[in-house]
């Protein structure tokens, strides 16, 4: 099987090109799900970057579940995202936004947990606000970046640790973008998918609102880790 050979540039980190071009390779089925990548000698051969280069983004795509490396046999393509995936976001920047999302579910389960225990009236009536704005863009597929965004803005407001509200609105483009992507993807998919997505919003909610930490936390983590999952598995975009 032979690789299209694109040129790597410097504009980003060259594993994160490489990553986005083995990932184009995968979504257009070059490479099938199941099928054997080179070696790691024959991908730096084809795309002129070093062999720790392509240890690097194979990593990276291993973590994020893509591909998975057999000892001794290879490495092998285990998942195929959805085609829309390089339609919605340029191959070079699903790496970077497979890194924030993984660094949400570290912090967000965190806020989730600590609203739970702080959140007051006000808290509550501005996480639930959101919501239902939410809610009622998904509702007609015309999800809202801005309010999803709010909705977990206002979970960490609630956790009564400005340092977290400062840490999203830092990250704020990065986690927009792979808000973006996620809902488009959703937007595309079957009613099902589209309720999924507004219960696990929904569930969150529920548990802040009942006081229950590890619920909260919980549902945090699951929801971060399943948009994560959809953006990445072919199988999930339906």
């Amino acid at each position: 099987m032979e690789l299209a050979k694109l040129k790597i540039t410097k504009r980003q980190t060259l594993a994160g090109q490489l990553y986005g071009q083995i990932l184009e390779q995968i979504v257009s089925n070059t490479l099938g799900q199941g099928e054997r990548l080179p070696s790691e000698h024959g991908l730096a051969t084809a795309f002129g970057v070093s062999r720790p280069v392509v240890r690097e983004a194979l990593k990276k795509l291993q973590e994020d579940g893509l591909v998975e490396a057999r000892r001794g046999v290879g490495t092998f393509v285990r998942r195929r995202p959805p085609e829309k995936l390089i339609e919605f976001a340029t191959v070079d920047s699903v790496a970077g936004l497979m890194r924030a999302m993984e660094a949400r579910v570290t912090v967000e389960h965190a806020t989730a947990r600590l609203a739970a225990l702080r959140a007051g009236p006000k808290d509550l009536a501005r996480i639930e606000s959101a919501l239902q704005r939410l809610e009622e863009t998904m509702a007609v597929r015309t999800p809202s970046v801005d309010s999803d965004y709010q909705f977990h803005l206002a979970i960490a407001a609630a956790s009564g640790n400005e340092v977290f509200v400062d840490m999203l609105e830092c990250t704020r483009d990065a986690i927009e973008r792979g808000i973006d992507v996620a809902q488009k993807l959703t937007r595309e998919g079957t009613q099902a998918r589209l309720n999924l997505v507004m219960r696990e919003h929904r569930q969150i909610f529920e548990a802040i609102h009942a006081g229950d930490a590890e619920a909260a936390g919980v549902c945090m983590s699951h929801h971060l880790l399943q948009a994560r999952t959809r953006i990445t598995d072919h199988a999930e975009s339906a």
